[in-house]
């Protein structure tokens, strides 16, 4: 994997590879997706790349939040590579597997708070990718979908787990069978995406901004109390949450947190 670090300014840039650069705006990250040439279809080579960027990111702890964003202007990501795709055989297919699994879960299992930034398509796995975001901020342009059914496959990147813990299992079954495409405004009705921005990126790193103001041992532990919450009945659920809030609630940022308020201060979190 050949990573290169540029940059003495505020923002610096980490790459993975040919397609993958992780450039930190302070304590956010944003995880860029920088394969132009082909709308950011993802290949082997970008998939490895990108499961190695959020390995590197999961084991920062200076990263409050996660940014994904696309270097194309037309396109987040239109998916998998299917040119790359059609020259298989079905045990270079069988191989490539886990490769391409390993860049979907490096996303969804990232433990910081993630913004997808989305403009122009995000379509099959690109739709995927931003599904696997705890947040997902859009433009005008943005056209989102799974049509892998047209193509003789199913989303397998987590969207029939994914989509319908947004939208509902009724829902989430529409649009995975009909492979329609669904543009900005009725993605915002639908609970597709979260926020209609006029410019995606810019409006991410804001909110990543203000999230990663706060307490990065606390955000951590909300993420994961929400993210293992989800689905269980309300006891389970609580459970859960009572052992997040157990990890944090003698923390030095705890400490920190109380004694800011305190003395009416903005506080200085350790992250520990």
């Amino acid at each position: 994997m050949s990573e290169q670090v540029a940059g003495q300014g505020a923002v610096s840039e980490r790459r993975f590879g040919e397609h993958v650069a992780v450039r930190r705006h302070g304590h956010v990250a944003e995880l860029v997706l920088d394969r132009p040439k082909a709308m950011n279809a993802v290949s082997t080579e970008m998939a490895r790349s990108l499961g190695a960027a959020c390995e590197a990111l999961a084991a920062d702890p200076s990263a409050r939040v996660a940014v994904l964003t696309s270097s194309h202007e037309r396109a987040f990501c239109v998916g998998a590579d299917l040119k790359e795709r059609n020259s298989f055989t079905d045990a270079e297919l069988v191989r490539q597997r886990p490769v391409a699994r390993a860049a979907y879960t490096g996303v969804l299992e990232l433990p910081m708070p993630t913004v997808a930034a989305v403009h122009g398509f995000a379509l099959g796995g690109g739709f995927e990718l931003a599904l696997a975001c705890d947040l997902i901020v859009a433009d005008a342009s943005t056209v989102v979908g799974l049509p892998e059914v047209s193509v003789g496959v199913i989303p397998g990147g987590g969207g029939t787990q994914l989509l319908p813990r947004r939208v509902g299992a009724a829902r989430a079954a529409e649009l995975v069978f009909t492979a329609r495409r669904v543009e900005a405004g009725e993605a915002l009705e639908l609970g597709l995406v979260d926020q209609l921005a006029e410019d995606a990126r810019a409006a991410a790193l804001e909110l990543a901004g203000r999230i990663a103001a706060n307490s990065p041992v606390g955000l951590r532990a909300a993420k994961r109390a929400l993210r293992l919450g989800h689905g269980l009945d309300l006891r389970a659920g609580l459970d859960v949450e009572d052992a997040a809030w157990r990890s944090v609630a003698f923390s030095g940022d705890r400490a920190e947190g109380v004694a800011a308020f305190n003395e009416k201060r903005a506080p200085v979190w350790p992250g520990e």
